[in-house]
């Protein structure tokens, strides 16, 4: 029998419907099977994903069921030993001189050498799998059970290794055999042909493609029902089918698919970190309620990869009960925070708090397109007209937005009004031109959505006109009649016009600028240059815009029919209609509703934007690389690099200062530097130019400066309910979370190839046919 058999009936796969396996797997099965609280088994399978890395926090193999504890070594083999290898190792005075543990030592003895943060102790994987062998003889051994942290006896590495007899090479002999399956004695009551190895390989193949078909499209793989125990075979058995051209396949089971799509998602998990290379990064959260209204934290890391450019990548879902276990693991090269729940951002409590409490150069800004939809919305409602227009357009959204039959009238009423256009010449005619609009619901969190539903209705308005009339006069609702009435008399109102116009106006300016945010590769400088851009469009509009506003309004009112005010008259208040105000209409809305709307816009912008407006944000600036490096200060970059102690020792700022001065002369006469925009441009062409080479601590600072966050949009944009539908409602967090990871990721996703799932998928549990 092979060291990886497991002689008490451990799980298998699929087995044969013999008496022999009766007689003897059953049997040995139940014979081990413990009873009562201590009962681990029943529970292992869910929490295979969450072993915990450190050797601090794992129990002893001996206390893990007897028919689980090959399948909890193949977790840790395949995981690979504890290495943190951007983790600060404290120093320890040994003798005269302070020591520390060398992160070298991973790559020396890479397979078993392990490092436990929290005892800042080095222990061995593989003698910690298979202690249980022999426990008399290992109980002593400094790797096994207490830890070593003698750094100044670095022979005592390779004297644990030993001769070819010692404990750890025979660990070693029992992990390589049990990764060997084809050792087994299971195996061996299969007589494995190799036209059953090919049947096998097509329908395991049939099995990886069509998982990867239905991750890249965000489709359901059972239709209703997602959870273990569903029978429905769904879409999963219909495109396995059509994909492997067999009548029979027997590889759809619930486990298959979760274990499939689970290795899809670790392979992405791990493209990511070597792109990382244990580099600095910036951690973007954001929290959402998904279908089931189960509350969920998306985890995006922001960093800048070996070619120089930006990436922001999505690696997974955290329950927001996690939050103090998730600050823990990302500790040690963390260099920024972005994220707007309310939740995360207490000065004492959340996220935030906690994370500056162990790494201060982790700094905060607060994500550029929250703020930027708080200003524009949020505030706007302030002003009680504003707010109410915003009512009426939820109020209108839920009478025609709402049946479908009401929406089709839209539709047809809009494309008749086109071919009348059309015919009469008054539009022009073209590919892209002119096409069926429907009406969209504006969102908290998607941004510029505001802007395309006002879009919307201005092109529809004639449309909704008439919709509204004949929910009015013909109806069967009696309240959606009301509500038709009340928007019919609103809409044909100067207040309706005004408003409509100001706040298109309004997010007309501010698109460009959201849009902007929703960038991956968009740097913190770029972006406080966009909202300065912002903010003058907004000051212009505020002194010169009046006159061409208001003309667009006179235009409005004219193409309809709505009212015409006389802007001379005395302005009457609706809800002081006896009281003599002493003012002109003109007055009122020039200086009480659009003058006064504009300031609110520009004092917020101020306010939220002032945020991120620092010495840091100043010291940054002095490395964009516009009009030549016209912005070049070396002073302010040394300062900048005081920001960031642990990348920049005493020494190494000394060693900056002296190659500052080579650097900005070497780059300004290098041609390809000329036309640069932004500093992801610069970092890009460093790398390309093999300047980060010749100037790595300058580069070290630019990657720094590149992981702070704009925006979280690519942490909204994990939430889609494209992922998770009412469909789907009954599936695990795990399977969710692998889900949501292949479906944002789709590109690292296609760079999967099927036999890289293959080979985990056989490698991880004992499978009945070996390839």
């Amino acid at each position: 029998m092979g060291a990886g058999a497991d002689p008490h009936g451990g799980e298998w796969g699929p087995r044969p419907s013999t008496d022999l396996r009766k007689k003897f797997f059953l049997k040995g099965k139940r014979s081990f099977k413990r009873k009562g609280p201590e009962d681990d088994s029943k529970n292992l399978s869910g929490d295979l994903e969450n072993f915990p890395s450190d050797p601090a926090d794992r129990k002893r193999i001996l206390e893990y069921h007897a028919n689980e504890r090959d399948e909890v070594r193949r977790k840790y083999l395949m995981k690979g030993p504890c290495q943190p290898r951007g983790h600060k190792f404290p120093p320890k005075m040994i003798g005269n001189k302070l020591r520390r543990f060398n992160s070298s030592w991973f790559d020396q003895y890479g397979d078993w050498l392990e490092y436990n943060v929290k005892k800042d102790k080095a222990f061995c994987l593989l003698c910690y799998l298979f202690r249980d062998f022999t426990e008399n003889k290992a109980g002593s051994d400094a790797f096994l059970t207490k830890g070593f942290d003698s750094w100044n006896k670095t022979e005592r590495l390779h004297n644990h290794v030993g001769a070819v007899n010692s404990f750890h090479n025979s660990a070693l002999k029992r992990a390589d055999n049990l990764m060997k399956k084809g050792q087994s004695i299971c195996h061996a009551f299969y007589k494995q042909e190799d036209a059953a190895k090919n049947e096998y390989k097509i329908r395991l193949n049939a099995s990886i493609d069509t998982s990867r078909y239905l991750l890249r499209q965000g489709l359901p793989f059972r239709g209703h029902d997602e959870s273990v125990d569903s029978t429905n075979k769904g879409n999963f058995l219909e495109l396995v089918k059509y994909t492997a051209e067999q009548n029979e396949l027997v590889m759809v089971s619930h486990e298959i698919q979760t274990e499939i799509v689970h290795y899809f998602a670790e392979e992405i998990i791990e493209s990511v970190i070597q792109e990382i290379d244990h580099g600095v990064f910036c951690l973007l959260v954001d929290e959402s309620a998904d279908v089931s209204d189960k509350e969920q934290m998306a985890v995006v890391f922001r960093f800048v990869d070996k070619h120089g450019i930006v990436k922001e990548s999505f690696i997974g879902l955290v329950h927001v009960k996690e939050t103090s276990s998730l600050s823990l693991k990302i500790m040690n090269m963390l260099r920024g925070q972005g994220y707007e729940a309310s939740n995360m951002k207490g000065e004492f409590k959340g996220l935030r708090a906690l994370i500056l409490k162990e790494n201060k150069s982790a700094y905060y800004v607060h994500c550029f397109a929250h703020q930027l939809q708080l200003v524009v919305i949020a505030i706007a409602k302030k002003k009680l007209e504003v707010g109410n227009f915003f009512d009426m357009i939820a109020v209108l959204l839920n009478v025609v937005g709402a049946s479908c039959k009401r929406k089709d009238m839209v539709r047809e009423d809009h494309r008749k009004r086109i071919e009348e256009k059309t015919k009469k010449t008054e539009i022009k005619t073209g590919k892209g031109l002119n096409q069926e609009l429907s009406f969209q619901r504006p969102g908290k969190t998607r941004w510029g959505s505001h802007y395309k539903t006002l879009l919307r209705l201005v092109d529809l308005f004639p449309s909704v006109i008439q919709v509204l009339e004949y929910v009015e006069s013909d109806g069967s609702d009696s309240t959606k009649r009301c509500q038709a009435n009340g928007l019919l008399k609103y809409f044909h109102t100067f207040d309706f016009v005004f408003y409509l116009q100001l706040m298109l106006l309004l997010l007309g300016l501010t698109n460009t600028l959201s849009k902007a945010l929703q960038r991956k590769d968009l740097d913190i400088l770029n972006a406080m240059s966009l909202v300065k851009s912002t903010k003058q469009q907004l000051y212009k509009l505020r002194n010169n815009g009046w006159e061409s506003f208001i003309n667009k309004v006179y235009s409005f009112c004219e193409n309809y029919k709505t009212e015409l005010l006389v802007m001379e008259d005395e302005f009457i208040d609706s809800r002081k209609p006896r009281t003599k105000s002493n003012k002109t209409i003109m007055h009122h809305y020039k200086v009480e509703c659009f003058y006064i709307v504009l300031d609110m816009q520009i004092q917020e912008f101020n306010d939220h934007f002032d945020e991120v407006n620092t010495e840091l944000l100043g010291c940054i600036e002095s490395l964009s690389p516009k009009d030549s490096f016209h912005e070049f200060d070396q002073l302010k970059i040394m300062r900048l690099s005081e920001f960031y102690p642990e990348a920049f020792s005493y020494v190494k700022r000394v060693s900056l200062e002296h190659q500052l001065r080579i650097y900005i002369d070497n780059i300004r006469e290098d041609k390809r530097f000329s036309n640069l925009k932004n500093l992801g441009d610069l970092a890009r062409v460093m790398v390309e130019t093999k300047k980060h080479l010749s100037h790595p601590l300058v580069y070290r600072l630019l990657k720094l400066v590149l992981t702070l966050p704009v925006a979280t949009a690519i942490v909204e944009r994990c939430f889609s309910e494209i992922v998770k539908t009412v469909l789907r409602n009954r599936m695990s967090d795990q399977f969710l979370n692998d889900c949501v990871v292949c479906f944002v990721e789709k590109e690292l996703l296609e760079k999967v190839t099927n036999e890289v799932v293959m080979k985990k998928f056989q490698n991880m549990k004992p499978r009945k046919i070996i390839l």
